[in-house]
């Protein structure tokens, strides 16, 4: 059926009329019902009103032009090209969605497996992280011999990866290692499951330098801990954290501060055997601490590209 411009304008009219009479009916049977004693009467009057509601609805839906599918009729190569337009286009919503048709209409074959990988990627870019990792896992669970399933495995690592700074967070810096790590952690074991299962990937370089960053953003957190329980004077506390990134935080900015808070720590606890321990660790690697040749500086990722695309 073809619907014309002034049928669609009759059918809306309808429509807003008939929502103005249900609300004024509402009213009306409300205070009606109230005062009626036989409960039984009652329901019958409710049981018609109902019957007559759903009429009305759909007599009005047949005033409203039907939606057509447009894609009904495309082919699985159609459905990949016009999905991955719209990923290019940054139309992420869209691409999500003819992506999944191809799937659900096309569930065999190399594009469903594509769009299956790409939609990951979409989820990401959506900004819906929770859809995006469980799209990766299907996809790994699904083709763990895939040519291009080293991809999924680095795409978990960046849809957890600390988001980049806003234009707020510009204007008003705040010390990302304060932040609850787990995130940092979580990414961090995904790039590392990533290197144990495929060391040779095109993924791994970039994969180390975001590690060796999330390594040193986690040791930063540990000794915001270790400060918090110095100023709090739980001194025994602030050398547990403090011993705690020295041993497992090698080579990271934070070790130098850890040694050191140790040596306060430990004086302060009247340890001063101790503290002179920590202090000769400390003097005999000033040079690596100060010449920079220990680690990489914190919170620098040096050539990292901005983000990396679905492998074809």
């Amino acid at each position: 059926m073809i619907f014309t411009h002034k049928t669609s304008i009759l059918g809306r009219f309808i429509i807003n009329y008939y929502q103005e009479l249900r609300s004024t009916m509402s009213l009306v049977l409300s205070h009606t019902l109230s005062h009626l004693k036989n409960s039984q009467f009652r329901l019958f009057i409710l049981l018609i009103i109902i019957s007559l509601f759903s009429t009305g609805c759909s007599f009005i839906s047949s005033f409203l032009p039907e939606e057509t599918d447009k894609t009904k009729s495309w082919s699985a190569s159609k459905l990949y090209a016009e999905a991955k337009a719209n990923l290019s286009e940054g139309e992420y919503k869209s691409a999500i969605e003819l992506y999944e048709k191809l799937e659900a209409r096309y569930p065999h074959g190399a594009y469903a497996q594509q769009a299956q990988l790409e939609t990951a990627y979409a989820y990401y870019k959506f900004e819906e992280p929770e859809s995006a990792i469980a799209a990766a896992d299907r996809f790994i669970k699904l083709h763990p011999r895939h040519a291009n399933v080293d991809y999924a495995y680095y795409l978990r690592g960046l849809i957890t990866f600390p988001a980049r700074k806003s234009v707020f967070e510009f204007i008003f810096p705040q010390d990302e290692s304060k932040r609850d790590p787990n995130s940092s952690l979580e990414s961090f074991n995904y790039f590392g499951e990533l290197l144990r299962k495929f060391p040779n990937s095109k993924y791994s370089k970039d994969a180390v330098l975001r590690m060796r960053y999330l390594r040193n953003k986690v040791a930063k957190h540990e000794l915001h801990v270790a400060n918090y329980y110095m100023r709090r004077e739980a001194y025994v506390a602030a050398v547990d954290r403090a011993s705690y990134v020295v041993e497992h935080y090698q080579q990271t900015p934070a070790i130098s501060e850890a040694l050191l808070i140790m040596v306060d720590a430990y004086n302060k606890l009247d340890q001063p055997r101790l503290a002179q321990d920590a202090q000769r660790v400390y003097d005999l690697n000033a040079y690596k601490f100060h010449k920079d040749v220990f680690y990489e500086e914190e919170g620098v990722i040096p050539g990292i590209p901005d983000w990396i695309k679905p492998s074809e």
